[in-house]
């Protein structure tokens, strides 16, 4: 077995507002490797850790990608929820430098596919008409059918 074949060890940070979600949207996704997840169709995946941002502005962030890294994880996962929440997080992209910056880990913002009724919410509101948000939304989109079956 080389490194390639190794499996993917990764953690996803949700949004505290929903503290009480079950993960099963990301979880479907992370299975099916639809959204953000569709970067490892063909590998194996073991998710390490799923815990809130703390709540803002977020204290968990300094703390709990150190102890999915103690658990093998090398990528955290920014969950959807703080894209499609209203309004988006403010401290996203902070969240994703510190990370990337202190625990020397990749970050990918998103989890599963945007919500079809999230969609159209943010397109009405122009939310993520900003260049910055390009190439996250990208493979969160699919198409509408997927973002139907989010909803």
């Amino acid at each position: 077995m080389n490194a390639s074949d190794d499996p993917i060890k990764l953690g996803i940070i949700i949004c505290d507002r929903y503290r009480n979600c079950a993960g099963g949207k990301c979880l479907r996704a992370l299975q099916n490797r639809q959204g953000a997840f569709a970067r490892y169709k063909g590998r194996e995946v073991e998710l390490v850790g799923y815990t809130t941002c703390g709540g803002c502005p977020g204290g968990n962030v300094e703390y709990a990608p150190a102890e999915m890294k103690k658990n093998g994880a090398t990528i955290i996962h920014l969950a959807t929820g703080l894209i499609v929440g209203y309004p988006p997080c403010p401290y996203l992209f902070h969240f994703k430098e510190f990370i990337e910056t202190n625990y020397e880990m990749e970050v990918v913002i998103g989890t599963h596919p945007i919500p079809e009724s999230y969609y159209q919410n943010h397109k009405k509101m122009g939310t993520w008409l900003n260049v910055r948000w390009k190439d996250i939304l990208v493979p969160e989109m699919i198409d509408e059918t997927v973002r139907s079956q989010y909803s």
